[in-house]
C-alpha cells in the first residue's frame, strides 16, 4: 500500500527488505525513543503501522543533535535509508521488523506537551481519562484497529445491499416527534416558535412511506437513531443502525435475508463460513427453554418448568408456588460451587432461596429428597432425562420472576463451568412475540416492540377482545445471547393500525395528530404488504471483534452520563441564543 503524497514517500506499515538501499520519507508520530551508546532509536508511528528511525552521528552528526530534543507524540517528518537490520536485531511482531530507516533530514511538524496517557495498547486508561482526550485515544493502534474493522463491516454490508437491489435513501434527521420507547430529543424551531422537531428514534415511519412511494427496497447504513434513555455499555444516545425495508414479502424473506447478511459480513471481516441455516424459535419457546428472548446458543443448560410434578410433592414452598422452574447441569457441581451459586442467586439475582438435587445415576440426593415421594422422583428423572452427576437447581415463584432468575443463573453457570466458547458465533432468531405486555403500574396495554407491527393471521381476531391473546409478526436477530436487530412485518391497513392503536390508549383524534401523514399515505396511495428490520450496527461490529462495550468501536461516544468530556456536551446556551429560540430555561437547583 503506497500512499505517496507530497510529504511522504511511504507510509510506516510500509517498508520491507525489498526497500533496502532506497532513500524515503516518512511522516507520524514519536511513539517510543531509546538511546543506545550515543545512538537514538525512535518507532515513528502512523495509522498504518511503525518503523524504526535511527539518528546515527556517524551518520549524520547534526541531525543526530537535533533528535535530541524530540520527545513522544512530536509529530515529525524524516528522510533517510533504509538498511536491512543486523543479524538477530528483527523484530517478527512487527510488518517493517526486518529494516530500519538512517536519518539525514528531520524536520520538526509539531511538537507535543507530556500527554496525560501513554499511547500504548498495553496500559488501558481510566475511562474518565480516554473519554477527555478521545484525540490521544484514538491514536492508540487497537482503537485504530476497530475503526478499521468497523469500515470493513460497513463495506462488507453495503456491497451485500446494493448487490439484492435495495436503495440507499437518507430519511430525515428532524422529524415530527412520535412515540417509540424511548424519550425524543427535542430541538426548537426558531422560525416557528413554540415548535420541535425532535431527532429520529429510528427512520421507521419515512421507510415505510418509502414502501408506499414504490420504492420497494430501501437501506440506509449508517442510519443514526437517537434514544434518551439510560445508558449501558451496549446503549448510546446516538447509535447507527443497518434499517431496511422490502415491499411484498413475508417473515421467512426477511430472515433469509438477513442470514445471508450475516454470513456475507462474517467471511468477509473474519474469514469465517458459517454453513448451518439459524435455529429459530419463538418467544414463548425461548422463554420456556432460556428464561429470555435472546437466549446465548453456545451452550446448553436449558430450563423446565415442573410446577405440576412439584405441586405432588410435600414441599410446602413449591405447592404453594405459581411456578416451579428447574435449570440442568449435565457437568457435575460441586458441593462447594452449589453453596456459591446458592448465595450468587440471592444476593445478586434477588432469589427467595435455591434448592437442588444430585443425580448420580441412580437416586436423587440433596434435603429436598425426602419431600418427593419414590414415584414422584422417577417421574422427575424422566421428565428431565437426567443422566449421572447431574445437577438440578430448582426456583418457585411467580413465572416471569423464575424465569428472570434461573436465564441469569444459566450464564453464571455457563461461565463458571468454561461452557463458552469465545470463538464461537451462534446466530438464532426469535419469532412471535406478543403484541401488547400489560402495564401493571399505568393500568393499561402497551405495545412489545412498536406500535406498526402486524397482528400474526391466527390471533388478529383478539385484538379487540383480548389482547393478551395477540402475537405479532415480529422477529428478533440474536447472536451469543445478544439482541441484534428487531424487525417484524408492519399493519399496512389503516383500519387495523387504528385498532391497535386503541389497543394502547391511542384514541383516533390523537393517532390522526401523531400518524396522520402515514395514515393518509396509506388510504391514499394502497400501501403494499412490506416488512424490515434495525440492525445495531455498532454492535455487531463489537461482537464480531469480541467487545462487549459499543464505545471501543464508535469514535466519539459519550460516558454514562450521556456527556462528550472532550468538548463539553450537553452545555448551556447563551442569552441571545434563547431567546431567538423563545425559550426561557428554569433549572430547579439540586438540593445538598
Amino acid at each position: 500500500m503506497t500512499l505517496k503524497t507530497s510529504m511522504r514517500t511511504h507510509t510506516n506499515g510500509e517498508l520491507t527488505k525489498k526497500h533496502v538501499g532506497e532513500e524515503v520519507t516518512l511522516c507520524g508520530w514519536v511513539n517510543s525513543r531509546r538511546d543506545h551508546g550515543g545512538i537514538i532509536f525512535i518507532d515513528l508511528r502512523d495509522r498504518y503501522g511503525f518503523t524504526q528511525i535511527i539518528f546515527d552521528p556517524e551518520f549524520n552528526k547534526d541531525i543526530h543533535k537535533a533528535a535530541d530534543s524530540l520527545r513522544r507524540e512530536d509529530c515529525i517528518q524524516v528522510t533517510g535509508k533504509v538498511k536491512e537490520r543486523k543479524k538477530g536485531m528483527t523484530n517478527p511482531n512487527l510488518s517493517t521488523g526486518e529494516i530500519e530507516v538512517f536519518i539525514s533530514k528531520l524536520t520538526s511538524i509539531a511538537k507535543a506537551n507530556t500527554p496525560p496517557f501513554e499511547i500504548d495498547d498495553r496500559i488501558t486508561p481510566s475511562e474518565e481519562l480516554r473519554l477527555k482526550y478521545r484525540f490521544l485515544d484514538l491514536r492508540r493502534p487497537i482503537m485504530q484497529k476497530n475503526l478499521m474493522f468497523r469500515q470493513r463491516c460497513l463495506q462488507a454490508a453495503r456491497e451485500f445491499m446494493e448487490q439484492e437491489h435495495f436503495l440507499e435513501v437518507q430519511t430525515p434527521m428532524f422529524v415530527k416527534p412520535t412515540p417509540e420507547g424511548a424519550r425524543d430529543y427535542l430541538v426548537p424551531s426558531r422560525v416557528n416558535p413554540g415548535k420541535f422537531y425532535a431527532l429520529p428514534q429510528s427512520p421507521q415511519l419515512y421507510k415505510q412511506i418509502l414502501m408506499i412511494s414504490g420504492i420497494d427496497r430501501y437501506f440506509q447504513l449508517p442510519a443514526i437513531c437517537m434514544r434518551d434513555e439510560d445508558l449501558r455499555s451496549d446503549r448510546q444516545p446516538e447509535h447507527s443502525q443497518l434499517d431496511f425495508e422490502m415491499s411484498f414479502v413475508n417473515e421467512e424473506d426477511i430472515m433469509n435475508l438477513v442470514g445471508s447478511l450475516m454470513k456475507r459480513i462474517v467471511k468477509k471481516v473474519l474469514n469465517k463460513d458459517i454453513k448451518e441455516k439459524f435455529i429459530v424459535l419463538n418467544y414463548e419457546e425461548s422463554i420456556e427453554r432460556y428464561g429470555n428472548d435472546k437466549p446465548d446458543l453456545r451452550y446448553e443448560l436449558e430450563l423446565a418448568t415442573i410446577t405440576d410434578i412439584a405441586k405432588k410433592s410435600d414441599f410446602e414452598i413449591f405447592k404453594k408456588a405459581e411456578s416451579v422452574k428447574v435449570l440442568v447441569a449435565e457437568k457435575a457441581v460441586g458441593r462447594k460451587e452449589i453453596d456459591s451459586l446458592i448465595d450468587f442467586s440471592q444476593k445478586e439475582l434477588g432469589a427467595k432461596g435455591l434448592a437442588y438435587m444430585k443425580y448420580d445415576g441412580k437416586i436423587l440426593e440433596s434435603s429436598i429428597v425426602k419431600y418427593f415421594p419414590e414415584k414422584i422422583q422417577k417421574e422427575l428423572i424422566s421428565r428431565l432425562k437426567l443422566e449421572k452427576d447431574s445437577t438440578v437447581f430448582f426456583i418457585a415463584d411467580k413465572q416471569k420472576r423464575a424465569n428472570e432468575i434461573l436465564s441469569s443463573l444459566r450464564i453464571e453457570l455457563a461461565k463458571r463451568q468454561g461452557l463458552i466458547n469465545k470463538d464461537e458465533l451462534k446466530f438464532c432468531w426469535v419469532t412471535r412475540f406478543p403484541l401488547f405486555e400489560w402495564n401493571e403500574e399505568e393500568n393499561k396495554w402497551d405495545a412489545t416492540h412498536h406500535i406498526f407491527s402486524h397482528p400474526t393471521k391466527d390471533t388478529e381476531k383478539f385484538i379487540e377482545k383480548d389482547p393478551s391473546k395477540v402475537y405479532g409478526n415480529l422477529f428478533d436477530i440474536v447472536l451469543n445471547g445478544t439482541e441484534i436487530g428487531s424487525g417484524s412485518i408492519r399493519i399496512s391497513d389503516p383500519h387495523l393500525q387504528q385498532k391497535v392503536f386503541k389497543v394502547i390508549g391511542i384514541e383516533k383524534e390523537e393517532a390522526e395528530q401523531k400518524f396522520g401523514f402515514l395514515l393518509n399515505a396509506y388510504s391514499l396511495a394502497g400501501g403494499p404488504k412490506h416488512g424490515g428490520m434495525g440492525l445495531g450496527f455498532d454492535r455487531i461490529v463489537a461482537m464480531l471483534l469480541g467487545i462487549s462495550d459499543i464505545r471501543e468501536v464508535i469514535a466519539f461516544p459519550k460516558n454514562k452520563a450521556a456527556q462528550n468530556p472532550m468538548d463539553g456536551s450537553p452545555s448551556g446556551a447563551t442569552a441571545q441564543q434563547l431567546s431567538d429560540l423563545h425559550i426561557k430555561v428554569d433549572v430547579a437547583k439540586k438540593r445538598e
